[in-house]
């Protein structure tokens, strides 16, 4: 398939377009990144997405699909005969990925984006405290998704995986930036491991970002919200 018959609107930043990314990664598709601008939408974008108005979006053969984790699983049926399954293939399986999927967004992701905006360190141990209390409850599941291999998805990144490892950069940069452990050898062995792992992988690496160039865009966004020029 022409690099041109697919295409990813997005930003480096975000952790929701790594996803739509890595999954095209594993399924081996080629893919033209259009990147927007911080602070702007494109016509494109306004075009692709006309409900929600954000990144990222997937045009294939013209017709655009929206939502991250949707994408993620539009890329594993469309192409299914290359590369690996990124959902399980039981029934079950999918299930329990797609619960602990929305999990992640639901419960961990808005955690994680609270001890940023928490005013006092009162508010921010809080809000830490929090988060580590559900990446504990992710480690049980790592636990028993996994079975004994490295990802939960198994022997290679599924989409649980991608799921929460699409975050790991904002979670690093959480850990410098507050001087705190969220993932430790302690409390979350398993995900400790793993996410060394998931970083590593072919996949991932030429899409993570860099810690120290994501703090700094963590500090423009800070600005920009402060100046109510982003929400």
């Amino acid at each position: 398939m022409a690099k041109s018959d697919v295409k990813v609107l997005g930003a480096w930043p975000s952790p929701f377009v790594m996803r739509a990314r890595i999954a095209l990664k594993i399924k081996s598709v080629e893919y033209e990144f259009l990147e927007e601008n911080l602070g702007s939408k494109s016509e494109l974008l306004l075009k692709s997405n006309p409900v929600h108005k954000k990144i990222p979006v997937l045009i294939h053969n013209d017709k655009p699909v929206c939502e991250s984790l949707i994408i993620v699983e539009y890329v594993d049926e469309a192409w299914s005969s290359s590369g690996p399954s990124i959902l399980p293939s039981d029934p079950y399986d999918r299930a329990v990925a797609r619960f602990w999927a929305a999990y992640v967004d639901e419960k961990l992701f808005p955690a994680l984006k609270s001890i940023a905006s928490a005013d006092g360190a009162e508010a921010k141990e809080a809000a830490i405290e929090q988060l580590i209390e559900g990446l504990v409850l992710l480690e049980d599941a790592f636990v028993k998704c996994s079975k004994g291999k490295p990802f939960f998805g198994g022997s290679q990144i599924g989409f649980l995986d991608i799921a929460f490892g699409s975050y790991l950069g904002w979670v690093r940069v959480t850990q410098k930036m507050n001087e705190v452990k969220l993932l430790d050898e302690v409390k979350t062995p398993g995900l400790f491991k793993w996410a060394e792992r998931f970083c590593a992988d072919a996949a991932v690496k030429d899409v993570m970002p860099e810690t120290d160039k994501l703090a700094e865009f963590a500090k423009v966004l800070a600005k920009l919200r402060a100046s109510g020029k982003w929400n």
